[in-house]
Parts: C-alpha cells; sequence; structure tokens
C-alpha cells in the first residue's frame, strides 16, 4: 500500500505527519510527505521521503513583516497552486492521502484526491476546529464570528457562509482546471463526513453528540530516542531540576526572554531556555541558565521541574506524556483551547493574556511548582494513549482495496 501525507505546517504540525509515515513503514506501507522544506532534515533523521511543496514556513512566520489576515487570499492562492502542481504528480498511483494544516491546503489536497480517485482522510489536531453544538466556530482571517450570536445552528450557518466566502472561489476555479465540479459548501469538503482527530480523548475529549462522525485516534506520537546533548546533561546534573522555556516556531512576545528568565529566578530556579525560531536568548552570563536549540523534548521534558510554553498541540502532548507541570503561555489559534484544558485538568497553570510580566509568569509558576501540581500532571501523564498513529494507520490498512492482516487497536 501507497500513502501520500500532505501538509502545510510547522513543526507541531509536521510531527504527527512523520509519526504515520513511520508506523506506515512499520506495518509494510510506503510513505512519502508532501510539506514545507523546513522539515526536510527532520523527515530524512526519521527516514521519511519527502516532497517539498510551498515556500519556508520560517520565512514566513518570521519575516521582517509579520503577515496580516489581509494577506491570506493571496497566500491560500499561492499555497493551493502549489498543492496541485506539486502534490498531483506525487498521488498519482497512491492508494490514499492523508491531510492537514491550512483550509486552503485540505481543500486543495481533498480535490486532487477525488481528481486522482484516491480515497482521501482530513486529520485535525485539536476539536475546536471542528463543528460542534459544544464549542463556537474558530473565526477565520477577515471572517469574524459575531459575539451576539448563541444559538448553535446559526453559529453553523456563519460558520459554513464564512468557509465559503473566503476560499469558495478560489477552490471552485482550481476545481474547474482539474476538470472537477464546482462544490457549493468549501467547510464539507473540508472536512468531509468522517474527519479523524489526532489527539489526546483525556487532554482534548471530543464531545458528543456532535453532527460529524468523527474518528478520535488520540495523538499522533512519533517515539524520540536521540540522546540530549553532553553538556545539557552535565547542566542537568549540576544541579535541582530546571524550568524550560520555549516558544516553537512562534513569534515570542516582547521582551519573553528576560521575563521567563526572572520569573523562574524568582522561584529559585535554574532555566533551561529553548531558541525555538524566535531566537530566544539569555540575557546575561550566569550559570543558572543554558540555551538549546532542536533537541528531544520528549527526553529533556521528563527532566525538569517544569515548562513554560505557547500551548501547541505538540508541545502540550509531549510535556503531558512527561508528567511535567506546565504554564502555558497562549497566544493564537488552539493554544487558549490547550492552555485551559492544562488549567481543567490540574496539571498547571493558564496565563492570563499572550504578554506575560515577570509577576504574573512567577505567579503562574508558584502554581505549577506545588507538590499537588506535580503529583497531578504524574497522575495524568499515565493516562495518555500513545498508539494514537498506530490505530490510525490501521484504520487505513484495514480498509484499503488490498486489506491488512495486521493486529486490531489496543486502548
Amino acid at each position: 500500500m501507497r500513502v501520500v501525507l500532505s501538509t502545510y505546517d510547522s513543526r507541531g504540525g509536521i510531527e504527527p505527519m512523520l509519526a504515520l509515515a513511520v508506523q506506515l513503514q512499520a506495518l509494510g506501507a510506503e510513505a512519502t510527505l508532501c510539506a514545507p522544506p523546513d522539515c526536510e532534515e527532520r523527515a530524512a533523521e526519521v527516514g521519511v521521503p519527502l516532497v517539498p511543496v510551498g515556500y519556508s514556513v520560517r520565512d514566513l512566520v518570521h519575516a521582517p513583516t509579520p503577515p496580516t489576515p489581509a494577506d491570506v487570499p493571496k497566500r491560500a492562492a499561492e499555497l493551493m497552486a502549489a498543492q496541485f502542481d506539486v502534490l498531483a504528480p506525487a498521488a498519482e498511483g497512491a492508494d490514499a492521502l492523508v491531510t492537514s494544516g491550512l483550509v486552503s491546503v485540505v481543500a486543495a489536497a481533498r480535490s486532487v484526491g477525488e481528481m486522482l480517485g484516491i480515497r482521501t482522510e482530513a486529520v485535525s489536531y485539536c476539536p475546536i476546529y471542528l463543528p460542534s453544538p459544544h464549542h463556537r466556530p474558530q473565526p477565520l482571517p477577515l471572517r469574524p464570528v459575531p459575539a451576539e450570536v448563541t444559538d448553535p445552528r446559526e453559529l453553523d450557518r456563519i460558520d459554513r457562509e464564512n468557509y465559503h466566502s473566503l476560499f469558495g472561489e478560489l477552490v471552485n476555479a482550481h476545481r474547474a482546471q482539474a476538470g472537477l465540479p464546482p462544490v457549493d459548501d468549501v467547510r464539507d469538503l473540508v472536512l468531509g463526513d468522517r474527519p479523524w482527530l489526532a489527539a489526546d480523548p483525556v487532554l482534548a475529549p471530543w464531545q458528543e453528540p456532535a453532527p460529524l462522525g468523527v474518528v478520535q485516534t488520540g495523538a499522533w506520537i512519533l517515539p524520540d530516542d536521540r540522546p540530549l546533548p553532553a553538556d545539557l546533561e552535565e547542566f542537568l546534573d549540576a544541579g535541582a531540576p530546571p524550568v524550560y522555556v520555549g516558544y516553537g516556531s512562534l513569534r515570542a512576545p516582547q521582551d519573553l526572554a528576560r521575563v521567563a528568565i526572572e520569573a523562574v529566578r524568582a522561584q529559585g530556579r535554574r532555566v533551561v531556555l529553548g531558541r525555538g525560531w524566535a531566537g530566544l536568548a539569555a540575557i546575561d552570563d550566569g550559570e543558572d541558565c543554558f540555551e538549546v536549540g532542536e533537541v528531544n523534548q520528549q527526553a529533556l521534558f521528563g527532566r525538569v521541574a517544569a515548562v513554560v510554553h505557547h500551548g501547541g498541540a505538540g508541545t502540550t502532548t509531549t510535556a503531558t506524556r512527561a508528567g511535567v507541570p506546565q504554564v502555558v503561555v497562549p497566544q493564537m489559534a488552539d493554544q487558549p483551547y490547550f492552555a485551559s484544558r492544562v488549567a481543567a485538568l490540574g496539571i498547571g497553570a493558564a496565563h492570563d493574556g499572550p504578554a506575560p510580566t515577570t509577576v504574573s509568569l512567577s505567579t503562574a509558576l508558584a502554581t505549577a511548582l506545588t507538590g499537588e501540581t506535580r503529583a497531578r500532571a504524574r497522575a495524568v501523564a499515565g493516562t495518555i494513549r500513545t498508539d494514537g498513529a498506530r490505530r490510525a494507520v490501521e484504520m487505513l490498512l484495514d480498509e484499503s482495496p488490498t486489506g491488512h492482516d495486521g493486529p486490531p487497536a489496543s486502548g
């Protein structure tokens, strides 16, 4: 069986696709990833063939002038064209296509799958991106959801209209060029009738009843056995567990490194500072602060006292699995949701607002560093399932034309 995986995302959205690809390979299938060029090195590390699609996500996110909502139509057109130009030939002859990421990318990928006559599955990493009466729709760029509207049916109607008004003309223009009929509901095209939710049922539960036949597989986790750098090991061994601070691929709030280091020091702790794409750096030569670049977070998080981060799905899941208390300082998208879940589960603190001060972050850390929070984090860690990618692969193989005789999914 040959499966093509398509996404346009930063590291947090690439890693689950690599987890799926590695599981496909482990069960004897062929997997190819079509994704931004930023992930070339990581894909090579785990042995997954990459077909680069589109421009660098890092260059886009960290450009001197950050992208604005007004840029969305132009970016969407470029990304959709890239999917038809690159994904379509890469998926020729495949048995299945799995897609995630931006609306324009998923809409194009599903159209490519339709054009080629191959099974296509869309996946989300957070339940708030799937329609449900249990949460409000997420606003799209330039398409707000009126705060005064509370009726779930009206909210659903607005959400459908927002998807189609923003992307409908562009999607149908590309579909016409590909010889496909137009669609009158882009959201339906993107989600299909059985979207996959690759998120942990404890950390990010899907609530029924809901209009969609959502399949929650659990998070797609790529096991990481890379050793920690020797100098980092020395730092960890030289004293009490430090606090990790990192913001992943995001632009960090202004002066975050200074605020975070001062807040951690106020709690009497040392700091491991993840540089990330934001380039966080130490503020002095203090021996209590250690900078790291790309590192095995699965190994590192098990060695620290707490993790301060932005609340991306991948980082939140990794920290939760590690049983380490968290402080989430959310900025956008699904990050406020994951911050709220961390707080609700009692495994850390959700910072109030995207721009912490030394006092506000120190206060949140004080909550995370209590013995009660530590005990709760360890307890919840034992409930996080690790077989999400394998379950997804087994669904792909079991429902493929060639069939599959592998073991059933385990709990």
